[in-house]
């Protein structure tokens, strides 16, 4: 879609994602966001899903946030890549740049009921860092 546009692959055997990339130079503000422009468009198989995923480093070292990551098989457009800066200090993209992370997975379909009760398990309710969460295993 773009002449700047670069074909993600995968950098190394067995990697899950593909690197996606900014096709024009970007400022996005602090604590703002900002849809980046990949100049790309897929055509997804029937029963697959693309998920846009942050790139660890950028996102350590910048405060960069992905937003928006699911997009269907049956979308045809450009893939723009929803940002935004967690910090207070302009982020800076160049064209070319490394923006995100592109995972291609297959989706299964469920059918969701309603129901009165849940089964039981050890953890039951117990939410973040419960300690009731915790068993012991003796060997």
């Amino acid at each position: 879609m773009h002449n700047d546009a670069v074909i993600p692959e995968h950098l190394l055997h067995g990697d899950a994602g593909l690197d996606l990339r900014s096709v024009e130079d970007v400022t996005v503000l602090p604590n703002d966001r900002y849809a980046v422009p990949t100049g790309l468009a897929f055509e997804l198989p029937e029963g697959y899903v693309a998920l846009i995923w942050d790139k660890s480093g950028i996102a350590l070292k910048s405060g960069i946030k992905t937003m928006g990551g699911v997009i269907e098989h049956t979308y045809r457009g450009e893939y723009k890549i929803i940002l935004w800066n967690t910090t207070d200090k302009p982020y800076i993209i160049k064209k070319g740049d490394k923006i995100a992370q592109m995972l291609v997975q297959p989706i299964i379909t469920v059918e969701v009921e309603e129901v009165e009760d849940l089964s039981t398990t050890v953890r039951g309710s117990h939410g973040f860092g419960s300690a009731e969460s915790i068993i012991s295993i003796k060997y």
